[in-house]
């Protein structure tokens, strides 16, 4: 007896001495993540900072994954103990990888997949034959388990499309490289978000594959051999969890200081704000497992073939109370002085063991509803308890009496939904009957509601099912957030990414997408589609003249002068500067179009009133017809803008229509403008002249240089087909420069070997006068390199451009006068009634245009109008150049008014320069002769 209680002395003093050992130094242990640091891990970086670890007497090391791996195999390996992965390691499982979950930290995956918008209703079959980014095709599953059960399950099996290489570059998706992605629901799109990118969610929870997200696990061999370190792990990183999801902003803190930077403020808060209804950390305990959760997960894997129906996982599910897999001496030891001590000490506490428990049972359950009641009320989404059967509301936190702008007492006395917007409502009761029929466990929906002032808040609405009590009503929980600021953003993006900013009409990018969508309705109805161009005319001359601002009041005017001669369902755009578009749809006759078009020509032919000034300008409008003139969008464009040119070539202020011949002519246009291209570049330009004749002494001390282009197929180009594509192009820059080399190359020569004073006159066109930036300082540099003075050119401009010349204008005039070289008024007469500018500006000669010449008689209207010009310019101190004159008849009448020179066919017409020098020369030795025989 003696022996005996010494035996039981000394097992009693051997568990006690176990129980009371003292802690030993820290235990190494690792956690490897599953992806880079980010608010997806920060209850673990929450323990191991507040020390919630270091109490546990670990020593952890958190190591961050690389995007795409598997932490699974680095604890099987023996790398790290621990790990984060996602629902697939119930697969890894059943392929007899010894892993055990210990706790969930998502109650619901935030794995979904991402698609560009396209405008339609969201299909997910859209996926079929495109590019999808879904994990990792290092293995089968590539951590995209979830996602292929969701397309298959949705028709959508992963043979029907191509399955890329996940980069986690969210660019990729924007840039087009890919269709779709897979993207986790609190990181990527806040990242689509802010770039504005329109794309479509498509969620595994709307068909009821509703995965656990992120969980903790270890193995089986830490599990038997380190127990209770197991245990203590777990607990810790719990703890952690619970203060990061109630302290969010310190744990967003805690991560950008001692973690990881890659990600700013803005977007950790708001993955920290996605993950709580994830999380759920209100509605459950986190780490909470269901293994009746995980017997769902493995039929849906079982339905679709990822595992065997039959297959067990017993062992799998961590179990905290002590059933655990396996078996020890260490456990053997244990357990049999745990035994012993119960032996003797069990009696005499046995009542008092069970008084101590049923307090700390009580104690606990107040702690959790004080938890759960500070946690409700602190969370920062509104969170709301209501009766699925009555929709009464049964508990409400402050939040959602904010968001909602109205106390408890007065949603007490309201419905669930009955602020809401009926539209948005219809669609939430429909989800509801799927969730009280048990179809679903949850949803989401993006809803309106109206608050008291009268003004729509957006809330983001998640709602998940409580099962019922015996005997009372079933209830759900709907945490909602206020999206009202992002949906106002996304809506400024949108708007700014679609409409005009001046006008608010549809920008382009709107335009081509209204414009597809209406030439496919037109093609299942079977009808036609009028698109009209709209150009206005005159309008640089107003923005020119009156400014920008006074040029955009105009835009604005005249968008809606254009906007009020169509009906709601046509589309008005601008497509920028003074362009405008009209696609009139549903057509009954083709004197709608030109009735639409001719009113659009009589709004926009008013005058504008701006302020304290009047502007007046008129339209050319191209018209194009779907499907009979083309059939797609390019050409349907291309077409109304050589149509809309036709007008303008035939006066402006009209409509015309496309036809084939104006594609020809077009397409000879292009043609000749590469051609044009090159032509300088193969010397395919030559210089030739016109005598400019003085009339009473018939000498030649004068010529006016005309280019001419000889093109290799099709022979001598017309001057007046080339020049104003050269002027559009840009081109006719760089021909005016060698225009004047090589006339001052041959006024060089004449002026040393024929007359002293010979000139050479230059046309320069508008476009080339105008051109911003133009400058005669490299002209005058040239002429001083060989000698000349300013005298020897005469530059020749259209009385077009001192009509309200702009100070650029007068500037350079200015800048000729200065340096010598002369100003010649070409085509004097032609349209313009203000002849003030011939006082205004420093005008040497006035040309008569041919149109004037060709029909002189005497006591002609033409003869009396010549008359008067001459009179007039002699007065102001003008020469006069009569074009045109092709018989001596006119040349006589001429210089009998007084003209002093002619230029025509009567005297030569152009030569190429060796020819005329040859004309030149003969000319000077029969003026001379007929000097000597005078005299």
């Amino acid at each position: 007896m003696t022996g005996c209680r010494s035996a039981l002395a000394s097992l009693c003093a051997a568990a006690l001495l176990l129980a009371a050992a003292p802690a030993s130094a820290l235990e190494k242990v690792t956690l490897q993540l599953k992806h880079v640091h980010q608010f997806q891990f920060a209850g673990y970086y929450a323990a191991r900072e507040l020390g919630y670890y270091r109490e546990a007497g670990l020593d952890v090391r958190i190591l961050e994954g690389l995007d795409g791996n598997a932490p699974e195999r680095d604890v099987i390996a023996g790398k790290a103990e621990y790990g984060t992965g996602s629902s697939s390691l119930l697969l890894a499982r059943m392929a007899g990888k010894p892993v055990v979950v210990l706790g969930v930290i998502f109650q619901h995956s935030p794995y979904a997949l991402a698609m560009r918008q396209t405008g339609g209703d969201p299909d997910i079959r859209r996926l079929i034959g495109k590019r999808a980014m879904i994990g990792s095709l290092s293995d089968d599953l590539g951590n995209a388990d979830e996602l292929l059960a969701y397309l298959t399950k949705e028709g959508v099996p992963p043979s029907s499309f191509q399955r890329v290489e996940h980069s986690f570059n969210p660019d990729d998706l924007i840039n087009g490289k890919v269709d779709a992605m897979a993207i986790y629901t609190t990181n990527e799109p806040d990242t689509l978000d802010r770039l504005g990118f329109p794309y479509d969610i498509y969620s595994p929870r709307a068909v009821g594959i509703d995965f656990y997200g992120d969980n903790l696990f270890t193995t089986e061999q830490e599990l038997i051999n380190h127990p209770e370190r197991v245990k203590a792990f777990r607990a810790a990183s719990m703890r952690g969890w619970q203060w990061a999801m109630s302290h969010q902003e310190e744990a967003v803190d805690m991560i950008l200081s001692k973690y990881s930077r890659r990600s700013d403020r803005q977007h950790l808060l708001y993955e920290a704000h996605q993950m709580v209804p994830l999380v759920q950390p209100v509605l459950v305990e986190i780490g909470y497992m269901n293994p009746e959760r995980w017997q769902h997960i493995a039929e849906v894997y079982a339905g679709l073939g990822m595992m065997d129906r039959r297959a067990r996982f017993d062992g799998f599910v961590y179990q905290a109370d002590g059933a655990r897999p396996g078996f020890s001496l260490v456990w053997l030891y244990r357990a049999l002085a745990g035994v012993g001590l119960l032996l003797v000490l069990g009696a005499a506490i046995h009542f008092s063991q069970l008084a101590r428990e049923r307090k700390r049972a009580l104690e606990t359950i107040r702690h959790g509803e004080q938890r759960f009641r500070t946690m409700f009320e602190a969370s920062p989404l509104g969170i709301a308890l209501i009766d699925s059967i009555t929709y009464e509301y049964r508990d409400i936190n402050a939040r959602y009496q904010e968001i909602l702008g109205r106390s408890q007492h007065e949603l007490r006395a309201l419905r669930w939904l009955e602020v809401g917007h009926p539209d948005d409502v219809v669609a939430i009761k429909a989800q509801m009957a799927l969730l009280t029929t048990q179809q679903i466990s949850s949803f989401k929906a993006l809803s309106r509601l109206f608050r008291p002032d009268g003004s729509v808040a957006w809330i983001d609405v998640s709602v998940n099912a409580i099962a019922p009590e015996a005997g009372s009503h079933p209830h759900h929980l709907c945490m909602i957030e206020d999206v009202t600021a992002k949906k106002q953003s996304e809506t400024l993006i949108w708007q700014q990414a679609n409409f005009d900013t001046l006008t608010q009409l549809p920008n382009r990018r709107m335009f081509l997408d209204r414009l597809a969508h209406d030439m496919l309705k037109s093609q299942r109805a079977q009808s036609r589609i009028a698109l009209l161009f709209i150009d206005l005319d005159h309008f640089k001359e107003v923005n020119d003249t009156l400014g920008h601002q006074q040029g955009d009041v105009l835009l604005v005017d005249a968008a809606r002068r254009i906007g009020a001669c169509v009906r709601k369902s046509d589309t008005v755009a601008r497509l920028g500067g003074d362009e405008f578009t009209v696609i009139l749809t549903e057509l009954e006759s083709g004197e709608q179009v030109e009735r639409i078009a001719q009113d659009i020509l009589n709004r926009l032919l008013q005058p504008f009133d701006l302020g304290e000034e009047q502007a007046f300008v008129s339209a050319s409008i191209g018209i194009t017809l779907y499907p009979d003139d083309a059939l797609d969008i390019d050409d349907l464009l291309k077409h109304a803008d050589q149509a809309m040119y036709a007008a303008k070539g035939a006066g402006r202020n009209r409509y015309s229509y496309f036809t084939p011949t104006l594609q020809v002519a077009a397409l000879n246009r292009m043609r000749l403008t590469n051609d044009l291209r090159g032509a300088l570049k193969g010397e395919q330009f030559a210089l030739y002249f016109q005598p400019i004749v003085h009339l009473q002494s018939g000498a030649i001390h004068k010529a006016e240089a005309l280019i001419r282009w000889n093109h290799p197929q099709r022979g001598l180009v017309s001057p007046l087909e080339f020049i104003p594509l050269a002027e559009s192009s840009g081109l006719i820059v760089d021909i005016g420069e060698w225009v004047f080399r090589e006339s001052a190359r041959w006024v060089r020569r004449w002026r040393q070997q024929v007359y002293g004073d010979f000139q050479i006159s230059l046309n320069q066109s508008p476009a080339e006068f105008q051109r911003e930036g133009q400058s005669y300082q490299g002209w005058l540099q040239h002429l001083q390199s060989l000698a000349l003075p300013g005298q020897s050119l005469v530059v020749e401009i259209t009385e077009g451009l001192l009509l309200d010349a702009s100070q650029a204008v007068s500037n350079r005039l200015l800048q000729l006068r200065d340096a010598g070289i002369q100003v010649a008024l070409d085509d004097f007469g032609t349209g313009y009634s203000s002849l003030s500018y011939l006082k205004k500006f420093d005008i040497d000669y006035l040309k008569i245009d041919r149109s004037f010449t060709r029909n002189l008689a005497p006591e002609s209207s033409d003869m009396a109008l010549s008359e008067a010009i001459i009179v007039m310019a002699h007065k102001l101190d003008l020469k006069v150049i009569a074009e045109g004159v092709e018989t001596p008849e006119q040349r006589d009448l001429l210089a009998a008014a007084g003209c002093d020179y002619g230029q025509g066919y009567l005297f030569a017409k152009p030569l190429p320069a060796e020819q005329f020098d040859a004309f030149l020369r003969d000319n000077a030795m029969s003026t001379a002769d007929a000097i000597v025989k005078s005299n």
